[in-house]
């Protein structure tokens, strides 16, 4: 027991019963203060400062079962060991189905004592335990409430930084004046983006460790073709998706090699700069997803010899590999597949 005085209610319309309890608790280091009425019980008990219930089957003109129902729909009632002098079973299981979390019948001699006494100890523990569990589960809440309130801020700060690195090197692109340089420039900025988008994807997200994959491909091909647009050219991305949900890092690689896949079709495929290009997203019959590029522009297998610094090839490389896949190439009458399958469930 703990080391203080124990506030309990004994509701019973036997005044003589409420000071023999009052007198036996009272040696056992309880307060109790007998009512008389169900009434008087209730509005004493929500006074508060109330640790243990002692609660009458028969108070007269109402039963004990009546005060359980009315204090089940209260917020917070203290627990109530319920006592009576009959020794009907059904009246033990109506009390506790009613709320009631231990029953003691009344005897005459030691026996009632003990039992009542051993039931109020199991009570007010029990009503302790449960409320420092609630207490806990209360802070762990508030906690993982911060938590992730601190990581949406992080991921709208990193977001926020990133864009703010592409437009630097946007601007750093226009003011350059040869060509290779300007065309590296502008692929360091859609890789950029393709990463400052997933993370603005996850601070507008419910759940910071999945992301869905078909929004996010979403907001990035429209970001490709936004610049495809300003840098006056006209081939034209077309999304397909179907509703892929992966882990965050895993993202990040898809991201990666679509933003790759998607700038070579740009780049390579159309040398007049009309065209289309088309990014899929489809789940295989198994758990499986497929990504793909296709483009109906002057094709390549992928076993001629690369154009450019053939960086964007080790990224893509260097991302399948984390994806535990590999990236493949069709053969097709006319243009370029390009497709990566990886394990949706994978970690």
């Amino acid at each position: 027991m703990p080391n203080r005085i124990i506030q309990a209610v004994y509701i019973d319309d036997d005044a003589a019963l409420g000071r023999l309890v009052q007198r036996i608790l009272g040696r056992r280091g309880y307060e109790v203060e007998h009512v008389t009425t169900a009434e008087s019980g209730l509005a004493r008990i929500a006074d508060g400062d109330v640790d243990v219930v002692i609660l009458d089957h028969d108070l007269g003109t109402s039963s004990g079962v009546a005060v359980l129902e009315a204090l089940r729909v209260r917020e917070q009632s203290p627990p109530v060991v319920y006592v009576t002098a009959s020794t009907e079973l059904s009246i033990a299981v109506q009390a506790l189905k009613a709320g009631a979390v231990d029953y003691v019948v009344k005897t005459v001699g030691d026996d009632f004592e003990v039992l009542l006494v051993a039931a109020l100890e199991q009570s007010v523990e029990r009503a302790r335990l449960m409320r420092a569990k609630e207490e806990a589960e209360r802070q762990v809440r508030q906690a993982k409430d911060r938590a992730e309130m601190l990581l949406a801020e992080v991921n709208h700060r990193v977001a926020n930084s990133l864009a703010l690195v592409g437009s630097l090197v946007r601007m750093q692109a226009s003011a350059v004046v040869d060509l290779g340089a300007k065309a590296a420039l502008a692929e360091t900025q859609a890789r950029i983006t393709a990463i400052a988008n997933l993370h603005r994807s996850l601070y507008t997200s419910t759940d910071v460790q999945q992301v869905d994959l078909a929004a996010y491909l979403e907001t990035l091909v429209g970001e490709l073709g936004n610049s495809i647009t300003a840098s006056g050219r006209t081939p034209t991305i077309k999304l397909h998706a179907e509703p892929v949900s992966i882990k965050t890092d895993r993202a990040v690689s898809v991201g990666m090699i679509a933003t790759e896949l998607v700038t070579n079709a740009l780049k390579y495929a159309y040398p007049v700069g009309e065209g289309e290009v088309r990014v899929s997203l489809s789940r295989t019959p198994s758990t499986q997803v497929t990504l793909s590029v296709a483009d109906d522009g002057i094709g390549w297998t992928g076993n001629g010899t690369a154009k450019g610094s053939g960086l964007g090839g080790k990224i893509i490389a260097a991302m399948s590999k984390s994806l535990g896949a590999q990236l493949e190439y069709h053969d097709r009458p006319i243009g370029t597949l390009a497709s990566i399958t990886f394990d949706e469930m994978a970690s």
